[in-house]
């Protein structure tokens, strides 16, 4: 059975393998397994995205990103659904953005919504879809959890990495890196805080985008920051990336929101380079605590942690990650989930994560 399915990405972040949201990598990843199982992969994405199927970019607004910008952006990507609903004629609609309520695709097929991010930062509304043949799900138990009781769930689908392009081995150097992008809630003044008490370097990679209280956030508690020998590398390429993953003594992961999931710890585990994150969320589904990394609760914590990092086994971690976390079980699962879906299973297999 061929299927053809339009993924649509949140509107104002690029989606590409090397894009700086998880989300994006995600749906990277989906289409790219698409096509090359012979379906067919069409993308609505913000100008600038990568994919390998068909691509219909929308506009970014001009900076800053604020609420207007948003509703603009919200109203040309629900224009360019409505449209690629009628012109491709999609066995499965796929929403990834936390947004996706604005720009629900009209009644007629089926849709799913990937919950990205913490159930509590999408509107109540959106968790309870109107919208006829409408489903939801998760990436993690911990965000399952989290769920309100009668929200239209289909089982968990776990993220996954490229775990063997991350095998390339880099000799150990004295810094640890934070990776992801530069916002309050990752906590980069943390790791910087951490890493500045364990009298150790830290690497800060990772996007700034034109959001008013991300810049703010930069401005005030990160740039302060970096002094000593601690730096701001910008975005990385994944060559880049891959290098600084493994040559670093941990990864630090001080997030303060709930995560539903850390693409980047997955990662640095795929490296062999251990995680010390906060417990937060599904981080401490992901580190396996004393063996692939640390989980800890404040700064001082997390100071401690990297002086201890340099004992944990690399070749543990890297085994983890390929047990765990391979790219190749999570878009069997989504191929899997697009033909229940086309085929009309999902009213069956939809259980409530409270049952």
């Amino acid at each position: 059975m061929t299927l053809t399915v339009l993924n649509v990405a949140y509107p104002l972040a690029p989606v590409g393998p090397d894009a700086a949201g998880g989300a994006e990598q995600v749906l990277a990843r989906i289409d790219a397994a698409l096509t090359a199982n012979g379906d067919r992969s069409v993308v609505i994405a913000c100008e600038g995205s990568r994919v390998t199927g068909t691509l219909l970019p929308t506009p970014v607004p001009a900076s800053p990103l604020d609420e207007i910008a948003r509703a603009m952006a919200q109203a040309r990507h629900r224009v360019a659904v409505q449209d690629a609903v009628l012109c491709y004629r999609p066995d499965v609609v796929h929403l990834h953005g936390f947004d996706f309520s604005a720009y629900l695709p009209p009644p007629g097929g089926p849709a799913l919504v990937t919950l990205h991010l913490p159930p509590a930062w999408y509107p109540a509304t959106a968790l309870r879809p109107k919208r006829p043949d409408t489903w939801l799900h998760c990436v993690s138990a911990a965000e399952r959890r989290a769920c309100p009781a009668d929200a239209p769930l289909l089982d968990d689908i776990a993220n996954g990495v490229e775990t063997e392009a991350f095998a390339a081995r880099h000799s150990k150097r004295p810094y640890v890196l934070c990776l992801g992008r530069i916002c309050p809630e990752k906590g980069v003044h943390l790791a910087l805080d951490a890493a500045t008490e364990a009298r150790l370097a830290c690497l800060v990679a990772g996007a700034l985008y034109a959001y008013p209280a991300h810049e703010e956030y930069f401005r005030t508690a990160v740039l302060p920051r970096l002094r000593d020998r601690h730096r701001w590398l910008g975005p990385v390429g994944f060559a880049r990336k891959r290098r600084l993953l493994s040559a670093a003594r941990a990864l630090l992961v001080p997030s303060l929101a709930p995560e539903t999931s850390s693409l980047v710890a997955m990662e640095a585990l795929a490296c062999g380079t251990p995680v010390i994150a906060y417990a937060a969320g599904a981080l401490p589904d992901i580190v396996d605590h004393g063996r692939t990394g640390f989980l800890v609760g404040d700064v001082a914590g997390m100071a401690a942690a990297i002086a201890a990092a340099g004992t944990l086994d690399t070749a543990a971690c890297r085994r983890a990650a390929g047990e765990r976390f391979r790219v190749e079980h999570m878009t069997a699962r989504y191929l899997e989930t697009y033909r229940r879906l086309a085929q009309g299973e999902a009213r069956m297999e939809a259980h409530s994560h409270a049952a």
